[in-house]
C-alpha cells in the first residue's frame, strides 16, 4: 500500500539523535535554542518557541494574545479539530468561516461579510486563526487590513505549510500575523517525531509563549515578584502547561531543516506530474494561487459532481493506493454539534470534503509509486 504521507529519514538524521542521546542533555538543553534560531532564521520571524505539539503551540498562542472566556475565536471548518479546540480550552467559544471554492482556504469575502454582521452584532472575533490548507497560504495581505479594520488578532495554522511562500516572502514570517504556528508531525514536510513551534516578530508574545509553555515558570528576575533568592530561584507567574520538546526531537528537527529545500521540490515535481496526467481526466486537481508557492502538504483533489466519492476512495485503496480524506469539518463534529452547529452552515467546506480524497505525496515517493497513483486514479475516475 502505498501510504498518502510519510517521513523521511536520513542516517544524518539518527546519528543526530544519537549523539543526543550519547549527550548530557536530553531535554532542555542546547538543541532547542538551536532549532528554534533556525527556523526563525528561514523564515525571517524574530522569535520562534518550540513545543511538544502543534495543539499545544495553538494552545499557548491563543493564551498570549489573552483569549479567555467570554471572547470568541474563529477558524476554518475543513482542519483538523486542534484549529477550534485551542480557543475550547483557553474557555472562549468558537465559530467558522467558510472556505473559498477553489484554494480551500478561508474565504476573504465569507470573513468580511461575517464581520460586518459580528460589528452589528456586537460580537466581534478577538483571534482569527486562518489555515493554511495543503500547505498553501491564505490570503494574508488581505486579512491583515480586515484585522486592522475590526481589530483581532490573527493566528496562521500553518502546520501544512514550512517551506511554502506567499507574495515574496516564506510563510512564518509573521508579516501579517501575531502569531504563526508549524506542525512537525511526521506526516508533515519535516518532522520532529511529535512537535510544534510558534513564531511571532513581538517580543512580548515570544515572552508570554516561553512562560505558557513551561508550566508558567521562570528564572529571569525582571519577570518575578520581589527578589530573587538565589542561582536555584524561580517563581510561577502565570497558569501554564508542559509543552516543552525534547532535545532529541530538536536535533531530528535541525537535521532535517536542512532537506526542507530538497522536500519541497520533490513534492512540486509530483504535483506537476499529477497535474499534467490528470489534464482531461473527469477530477478537479487542488488550484494553486499565483501570489502562493505551496508546501504542499497534500494533494487533494474533487470527484466529480455526482461520481460517487465513496466507491472511488475504495476502488483506490483496493489497488493499494493509501488515499485519505482531509478533513471532516469540525462543525460536523458530534461535539461541536452541541454547540448549535449543523449541516448548511457552511456549504463550500461541505461540499469540498464530499468530493475531496488526498492522493499519495511525499518526498521520498519514488517515479515508480507516482505513475502507480495516476495510473489507478484515472482507470478508476474513467470507469
Amino acid at each position: 500500500m502505498i501510504p498518502y504521507g510519510r517521513q523521511d529519514i536520513s542516517d544524518a538524521d539518527v546519528q543526530a539523535v544519537v549523539e543526543v542521546l550519547k549527550s548530557d542533555w536530553l531535554t532542555q538543553g542546547p538543541s532547542i535554542p538551536a532549532f528554534e534560531q533556525a527556523v526563525a532564521d528561514r523564515c525571517n520571524a524574530a522569535h520562534a518557541v518550540a513545543v511538544s505539539n502543534a495543539t499545544g503551540a495553538l494552545h499557548i498562542a491563543c493564551l498570549a494574545l489573552g483569549v479567555g472566556p467570554g471572547d470568541i475565536v474563529w477558524t476554518a471548518p475543513n482542519t483538523f479539530v486542534a484549529s477550534a479546540n485551542c480557543a475550547l480550552y483557553c474557555g472562549a467559544d468558537v465559530d467558522f468561516v467558510d472556505i473559498d471554492a477553489r484554494t480551500y482556504n478561508m474565504s476573504i469575502n465569507a470573513l468580511r461579510e461575517k464581520l460586518i454582521k459580528a460589528k452589528i452584532a456586537g460580537r466581534l472575533p478577538k483571534v482569527v486563526i486562518p489555515v493554511h490548507f495543503a500547505g498553501q497560504s491564505c490570503d494574508m495581505r488581505e486579512m491583515r487590513e480586515l484585522a486592522d479594520t475590526y481589530d483581532f488578532s490573527i493566528i496562521e495554522d500553518a502546520s501544512h505549510a514550512i517551506g511554502g511562500r506567499y507574495l515574496d516572502g516564506a510563510v512564518g514570517n509573521c508579516r501579517y500575523s501575531d502569531i504563526t504556528v508549524f506542525s512537525f508531525h511526521p506526516v508533515k514536510i519535516i518532522t520532529t517525531a511529535e512537535g510544534g513551534m510558534a513564531l511571532t516578530n513581538d517580543v512580548s508574545l515570544d515572552q508570554r509563549l516561553r512562560l505558557f509553555r513551561s508550566h508558567g515558570v521562570t528564572r529571569d528576575t525582571a519577570l518575578m515578584h520581589g527578589d530573587s533568592e538565589g542561582p536555584w530561584y524561580y517563581q510561577q507567574v502565570e497558569l501554564g502547561y508542559n509543552y516543552r520538546m525534547t532535545d532529541i526531537q530538536a536535533a531530528l528537527g535541525l537535521t532535517q531543516l536542512t532537506r526542507l529545500d530538497e522536500f519541497c521540490e520533490r513534492r512540486r515535481q509530483i504535483a506537476a506530474r499529477y497535474d499534467a496526467a490528470f489534464e482531461g481526466v473527469s477530477i478537479v486537481p487542488p488550484w494553486q494561487s499565483p501570489d502562493t508557492s505551496s508546501a504542499l502538504h497534500l494533494y487533494p483533489i474533487l470527484c466529480a459532481q455526482g461520481t460517487n466519492r465513496r466507491g472511488m476512495f475504495d476502488a483506490l485503496r483496493a489497488a493499494g493506493i493509501g488515499v485519505n480524506v482531509h478533513y471532516f469539518p469540525v462543525h460536523l463534529q458530534p461535539y461541536y454539534q452541541k454547540f448549535g452547529f449543523k449541516r448548511g452552515d457552511f456549504p463550500e467546506a461541505e461540499n469540498y470534503y464530499a468530493r475531496t480524497i488526498s492522493l499519495p505525496m511525499y518526498a521520498s515517493m519514488s517515479d515508480e509509486s507516482v505513475q502507480r497513483v495516476i495510473d489507478a486514479v484515472v482507470t478508476v475516475a474513467q470507469g
